[in-house]
């Protein structure tokens, strides 16, 4: 008899899947941690009772967060990932040519260590380390109030405002990320669904808005994500996101990303844009 894990992800609609089995349970002293063999979505990493990454979907999120970003830059050297404890965005940035320097700073070692053994395919650029990983193992909220025009983008890969990922949604953490941006940076950050978190997503949009000159909004599709439908927000100093050819760039090889998704992400619905006005 198969067992059922539920995500509540919201007071009145949760997302349940059978698990074959438990791979890995722990508890850190941020969060518990489990890695469990589910029927629907193979190995999956749940936080804190919270579906974090799959086996069977995570490449559209980590694609997304990754290249949308590193190809608006017309030269990304200096990387910065704050979470990304699964390894999958590193994974992602570390294709790019132009990127020499990919340092991530994760609070959980747990989390890394749990997702290097049981999601090896996620987490291959730490297993494997490459010589253009950084892994630093502590609070990103403190590294980036150490950090001034550093780095060329800042990807926020963090976990839902609740626990260790809170203080990455205010408006002091985007003051933080736009001082350790160099003076053409730009950052992006998972800012969850359009359909379960408008409130949340209304203050972010006015926060980054209020510090970065140009502020846009895109859209993946990613099954394990509240509603399928899951928003990330760009802040840039100097570059228009949609307004960017990337067909003469370096190629890569994708199984959601291309030239087309990097444009049509930010083509958003009726009801996004009146979210976000």
């Amino acid at each position: 008899m198969h067992l059922w894990c539920t995500e509540k992800q919201t007071h009145s609609l949760g997302l349940t899947t059978r698990i074959k089995e438990t791979l890995y349970t722990g508890t850190s002293e941020f969060q518990n941690i489990a890695v469990v063999d589910s029927m629907q979505f193979g190995r999956m990493l749940i936080l804190d009772g919270v579906f974090q990454t799959s086996v069977f979907d995570e490449f559209v999120y980590h694609e997304m967060i990754a290249h949308v970003p590193l190809y608006i830059h017309p030269n990304p050297r200096n990387v910065l990932i704050i979470g990304g404890g699964d390894g999958g965005t590193v994974r992602e940035v570390v294709k790019h040519d132009s990127v020499e320097i990919a340092e991530m700073v994760e609070i959980d070692g747990m989390v890394v260590e749990a997702c290097q053994k049981y999601l090896p395919e996620i987490s291959i650029a730490l297993n494997e380390n490459n010589p253009k990983v950084r892994l630093k193992i502590g609070d990103g909220i403190q590294h980036m109030k150490e950090a001034e025009k550093k780095y060329d983008v800042i990807i926020v890969d963090c976990s839902d405002p609740i626990g260790p990922g809170e203080g990455l949604f205010t408006h002091d953490f985007y003051k933080d990320v736009s001082r350790a941006l160099k003076d053409d940076g730009l950052f992006v950050q998972q800012t969850e669904s359009p359909y379960y978190h408008q409130e949340l997503i209304r203050r972010l949009t006015k926060d980054i808005s209020s510090l970065f000159p140009i502020t846009k909004m895109y859209l993946a599709n990613i099954p394990l994500y509240p509603g399928g439908l899951h928003c990330f927000t760009i802040g840039s100093k100097q570059y228009y996101p949609d307004k960017v050819d990337i067909k003469g760039r370096q190629k890569i090889t994708t199984r959601y990303h291309n030239a087309e998704i990097q444009k049509s992400c930010f083509v958003l619905p009726n009801f996004v844009q009146d979210l976000i006005k």
